[in-house]
């Protein structure tokens, strides 16, 4: 396929990820909820920056960083020496994260924490957790038995973590599978597998994102240990006055230089190491190396117009949309707009369709793909009304992700193995841009309008919306072992059957 080609079908995921959401926001803006126009013009010029900017970011992700994970993966396997590919991809791991952009989304809403710090420590997370995937792969351990002891290892810590930091150390974990992140990952992972000759091999390169995402849980959990924490009452920031149309035009072109600053410094050390690794050892052909560098170029273009697109129309109408609702009399209707704005966005989420073709693939039509992508739709729905539940009334985090994530490894002693893996992993794909944006700050707003605690009861939102799909795709996996009789540790899974999550 062309790059022209390419450009053309990822714009076009990029239209039926974002466009029902805007849609939904105007419909409520114009008829319900009023908000400035100034605001409203910017969130849709906010909302094509984000169409145009997550077409060639994607584009870009699949031309350089998919590459690059699957060439440096192939190379690391030929070394064979544990301790290089355990360096590499720690240094892989952390550097992949900084760039990614659910995570800056995040970092600059949480208002008790300096943003570098906890993009750093989010990004060592990651980087330490994919060592351990290496080795978990390497050496063939069980990653039931692995989720089991890292997530007793969680829980333990939040029993004395600064409550303030617990939602936003579990929305850590799910901002980091995303489009930046995903891709790179599995494709380094299917590469090091490639060192074990055993039928189990490809399978076990499942688990790598549910391993990864627990990595950033821990370390927020830890900076909450070691940094004291600001107060997280109130607004997490200014929302701009767009009075006239000459004030919009300004607002961006204010903004977009700090972002590409940013978003340089983001991709400067993958894009080093790239270069490193490519003199010492890839020694790529000037085609496959021309078409990486041009990948790199795609990816940077499209994150800078993302993340101006989000952070000063996009992010901003949401909060106010937010505040707006839960200061009427019948502040309770925002949980069924959520509901349905989550049902929205994880349908248009082009990964979510991947994932469904491939699962009902994988079992021969046992697990079919309107059933999956209906359980995928209800969990994600469901997670975004528990979001505004905790809202209104302020509920712990704790007191659902305990019981979803034992319910969620009690299903796994009674799926195939590789049903656990991919429900671990499609948390990833269910917590997507559009949660990290939109109803992230739609959460923020509303708490700030019921004078909640925004680090306590709206942070946690991403995090649920991650939890659901561990539930809901084990379910299935046991729906699969009961049509098919299988009850095998491991389904079998050929190599053109991998499932891809982005």
């Amino acid at each position: 396929m062309s790059q022209r080609n390419m450009l053309t079908e990822k714009m076009m995921e990029s239209i039926r990820s974002i466009l029902p959401i805007t849609a939904i926001v105007a419909i409520v803006c114009f008829a319900i909820v009023p908000v400035p126009s100034g605001l409203m013009l910017a969130f849709l010029l906010g909302a094509l920056m984000m169409i145009v900017g997550m077409g060639l970011f994607s584009l870009g992700a699949d031309l350089s960083m998919s590459k690059i994970g699957g060439h440096i993966g192939s190379k690391m396997t030929t070394t064979r020496k544990l301790w290089l590919i355990l360096v590499l991809s720690f240094i892989l791991g952390t550097a992949i994260t900084l760039a990614e952009p659910d995570l800056q989304v995040l970092a600059t809403n949480v208002p008790a924490i300096d943003k570098n710090v906890l993009l750093i420590a989010v990004s060592v997370g990651v980087g330490f957790f994919l060592m351990v995937s290496m080795l978990r792969i390497l050496f063939a351990v069980s990653l039931r038995t692995m989720l089991i002891v890292f997530y007793v290892a969680v829980f333990s810590l939040a029993l004395i973590v600064n409550r303030e930091m617990l939602s936003v150390a579990f929305d850590s974990g799910g901002v980091t599978t995303g489009p930046m992140t995903v891709p790179f990952i599995m494709s380094l992972g299917v590469g090091v597998s490639a060192i074990r000759s055993d039928e189990n091999a490809k399978s076990d390169s499942f688990g790598l994102v549910a391993l990864c995402s627990i990595g950033p849980v821990l370390a927020v959990m830890l900076l909450g240990l070691i940094f004291e924490v600001r107060d997280g009452a109130g607004s997490t920031g200014v929302i701009p006055d767009f009075g006239m149309t000459v004030d919009i035009g300004a607002g961006y072109v204010r903004e977009i230089p700090d972002y590409l600053r940013e978003v340089a410094m983001a991709l400067l050390p993958i894009f080093c190491f790239f270069l490193v690794f490519q003199v010492v050892s890839l020694h790529l052909r000037r085609k496959p190396f021309r078409q990486i560098l041009i990948g790199i170029l795609y990816t940077y273009t499209g994150l800078v117009l993302f993340l101006t697109g989000v952070n000063v129309g996009f992010s901003p109408l949401g909060e106010v949309m937010g505040e707006t609702m839960a200061s009427l009399p019948v502040k309770w209707m925002i949980i069924p707009l959520a509901i349905l704005m989550g049902w929205f966005i994880i349908q248009a989420e082009p990964a979510v369709h991947v994932l469904t073709k491939q699962v009902e693939e994988l079992t021969a039509g046992a697990v079919s793909e309107r059933a999956i992508g209906l359980s995928l739709s209800l969990a994600v729905a469901s997670a975004n009304g528990l979001a505004m539940l905790r809202v209104l009334t302020g509920i712990p985090i704790m007191y659902f992700l305990i019981p979803g994530y034992m319910a969620a490894l009690l299903l796994s002693f009674y799926v195939p193995g590789t049903f656990t893996g991919i429900a671990f992993d499609s948390g990833g794909v269910a917590s997507g841009p559009l949660t990290a944006t939109f109803m992230l700050s739609f959460a923020i707003g509303a708490c700030s309008a019921v004078g909640g605690n925004i680090m306590t009861d709206a942070f946690g939102l991403v995090a649920l919306v991650a939890m659901m799909p561990l539930i809901t795709v084990q379910g299935l996996g046991a729906i699969y072992v009961l049509k098919s009789g299988k009850v095998s540790e491991e389904t079998p899974v050929l190599d053109d059957e991998i499932i891809e999550l982005w």
